[in-house]
């Protein structure tokens, strides 16, 4: 009877709200083994960004791809590093062509590690570089720091402060690391 009530209750409910949370039951557990965050688990994988600027949230952007779509760059900010295990993944969907994009941590607690990998434009060649202990911006520029339609990035929240980065891109120019530590 009590599971019908608690039916009864949900008839009305709206689902896939970013403001709602959705419980993963484990029968053999006993116990909640996991909570997804509502509009990050359920409705449309992929997110479209053409404004100047983009807050990353779990609930909006975790699980998603979110395509960057502005030549003028946007400034993407990043949430705070928890270790939920999150995957966060941009594909830049329009070349940069003035400004740049960024993806920034939040704040200087928040560090990237990892690497980018990216094609050289002359022949077969590619370039790779890793964060630093310090890093927490990516910068893409559309030419040397990469930017281009088609790159990808992701980022893991895999601790407390900590993202994982990992770029795969093409650059141009005279080719350089799209990271540095600007919060």
């Amino acid at each position: 009877t009590h599971a019908m009530e608690e039916l009864d209750t949900l008839s009305g409910a709206s689902v896939d709200s970013a403001a709602d949370d959705y419980p993963v039951y484990d029968a053999s557990a006993g116990k909640v083994v996991r909570v997804l965050a509502g509009g990050g688990a359920f409705g449309d994988p992929l997110v479209d960004c053409t404004a100047s600027t983009l807050t990353v949230t779990r609930a909006l952007h975790a699980r998603k791809i979110v395509t960057l779509n502005r030549a003028a760059g946007v400034a993407v900010t990043m949430p705070d590093a928890t270790g939920t295990g999150e995957k966060y993944t941009f594909i830049i969907g329009t070349t940069v062509t003035s400004n740049s994009t960024t993806i920034k941590a939040p704040d200087a607690s928040n560090v990237m590690a990892g690497l980018a990998v990216m094609s050289a434009d002359g022949g077969s060649t590619s370039n790779a570089w890793e964060t630093a202990a310090d890093t927490d911006t990516i910068t893409f520029n559309g030419s040397t720091t990469s930017g281009i339609k088609g790159d990808i990035v992701e980022l893991i929240d895999i601790a407390a402060d900590t993202w994982h980065v990992k770029v795969i891109g093409a650059s141009t120019g005279a080719e350089a690391t799209p990271f540095s530590a600007t919060v």
